[in-house]
C-alpha cells in the first residue's frame, strides 16, 4: 500500500489514516455522494424495518454453512489445521497491491486440495481505485490465474472504512462496475460478490443496493461484526440484536433489484484480551477466550437458524488477536474456540 495508507501486520488491516488534511480533502471531494446516500436511506431504512417480519428464511445447507479465512503469510501449518477442523469452504484474501506475488497466492489456494472450495477476496487499494487502467489490467490477471479453480470472488472489503481506500459508495459502485464488465466480457461463469460493508452500518449497505449503476451482485456479502456489543444477543439502537440485524439485511436484499438474497457473512470475530498489538480494537472491547468461544457458537447458531445466511466465514484461522489459533513465539496454540468450531463442523 502507498502512503498515506499503511498496512498493520499485527491486525491484518490498514492503520487509520493519520494524514488528516488528506482525509478531509477527500471527504470534501466526495461530499455530493452524501445526498443519494441520504435519499435512499430515507426510503429504504424504515421500509426494511417495517417489512422485516414478513420475510422468512429458508432451510440452510449445513454442509456448506461453515467457512474459514486463511492467509498466505500464516504458514503451511494452516493445511493441517483446516483438515482437523473439517471445513471445506475457505476464504483467501488477495491484495491487489501484491499482484507481483500472484503465483504464490495461486499455489497457496491450490495447496489445500481439490476438495476445498475457495472464495477469493480481492482487496482494494487507493492506486487501483484511482487508476482504472491498472485495475483492468490486474483484474484480468487475477481472473486468468484463478478462474481455472476459483468461481467466486468477493469484490472489495470493508468498503465503508476510508483506511481501506474508498471515500464514497459511488467510488465503490463505479469500481465494482468496471470489474463486472471484465467478468461479463471474458469470464461469464464467474460469480461476483459484494458489497462487503463492515459492521451494522446499513446506510452504506442501502446505498450499494439501491442505485442507478449497471451492476448486479451474484451473491451479497456483509462483514457483520457485533463484537462491540459483547454477546450476539445484546442490542444496538434498542432492537437490533444479531438476529434482527440479519433479518434487516435479508429484507434489504429481497427489496433490491441489484442482488440475490444469497448472503455470505465473510468476516466476523471477537478481539481477544491481553493480545495487543494484535487485537484490532482497544482492550475495552476485548473478551476472554472463554467468552469468545461462547459468543462464536451463539453467533453461528443465530445465523444458521435464521435461514437467511447461506455461509459464515470465520476471520480467521491463525491470528493472536482474534483468530482460533495463537502463533506467537513461533508456537501454535489452539484456543477453546478452535475446538468448539471443530465440534460444530463435525455435527453437519
Amino acid at each position: 500500500m502507498k502512503a498515506p495508507f499503511i498496512w498493520d501486520q499485527y491486525s491484518d488491516q490498514p492503520y487509520p489514516i493519520k494524514d488528516k488534511i488528506y482525509k478531509k480533502n477527500m471527504r470534501i471531494k466526495h461530499f455530493w455522494d452524501y445526498f443519494p446516500l441520504l435519499l435512499s436511506n430515507i426510503i429504504f431504512f424504515p421500509l426494511s424495518i417495517l417489512l422485516m417480519p414478513w420475510y422468512r428464511g429458508q432451510k440452510v445447507s449445513e454442509n456448506n454453512f461453515y467457512g474459514m479465512g486463511v492467509d498466505l503469510d500464516k504458514g503451511e501449518a494452516q493445511k493441517g489445521l483446516i483438515e482437523e477442523l473439517g471445513v471445506k469452504h475457505l476464504l483467501v484474501r488477495f491484495p491487489l497491491w501484491e499482484i507481483d506475488r500472484i503465483e504464490e497466492y495461486v499455489a497457496f489456494a491450490k495447496s489445500f486440495g481439490k476438495d476445498k472450495i475457495i472464495l477469493l477476496n480481492i482487496l482494494q487499494d487507493r492506486e487501483h481505485i484511482e487508476n482504472s487502467m491498472l485495475l483492468k489490467k490486474d483484474i484480468e490477471t487475477v481472473f486468468e490465474k484463478f478462474s481455472p479453480f476459483v468461481s467466486e470472488y468477493q469484490i472489495g472489503n470493508a468498503i465503508n472504512r476510508t483506511k481501506w481506500g474508498f471515500f464514497s459508495m459511488k467510488e465503490y459502485l463505479y469500481w465494482y462496475q468496471i470489474i463486472q464488465k471484465i467478468r461479463d466480457d471474458n469470464y461469464p461463469k464467474l460469480k461476483l460478490i459484494g458489497s462487503s460493508v463492515i459492521d451494522f452500518e446499513y446506510h452504506y449497505t442501502i446505498r450499494t443496493l439501491f442505485n442507478f449503476f449497471s451492476l448486479k451482485y451474484d451473491r451479497f456479502s456483509s462483514l457483520l461484526y457485533v463484537d462491540r456489543r459483547g454477546s450476539p444477543d445484546n442490542t444496538q439502537m434498542g432492537i437490533f440484536n444479531t438476529k434482527n440485524k440479519i433479518s434487516m439485511l435479508y429484507t434489504l436484499t429481497k427489496l433490491s433489484p441489484k442482488t440475490t438474497s444469497d448472503i455470505y457473512i465473510t468476516e466476523v470475530n471477537w478481539p481477544l484480551s491481553n493480545t495487543a498489538p494484535y487485537a484490532p480494537t482497544s482492550e475495552v472491547e476485548c473478551v476472554s477466550e472463554s467468552d469468545y468461544s461462547s459468543f462464536m457458537l451463539r453467533y453461528l447458531e443465530t445465523a444458521k437458524e435464521s435461514g437467511k445466511i447461506q455461509r459464515v466465514y470465520w476471520h480467521q484461522l491463525i491470528a493472536p488477536g482474534y483468530g482460533l489459533v495463537d502463533n506467537r513465539e513461533g508456537k501454535l496454540r489452539k484456543t477453546e474456540a478452535f475446538e468448539a468450531f471443530k465440534n460444530q463442523v463435525a455435527k453437519t
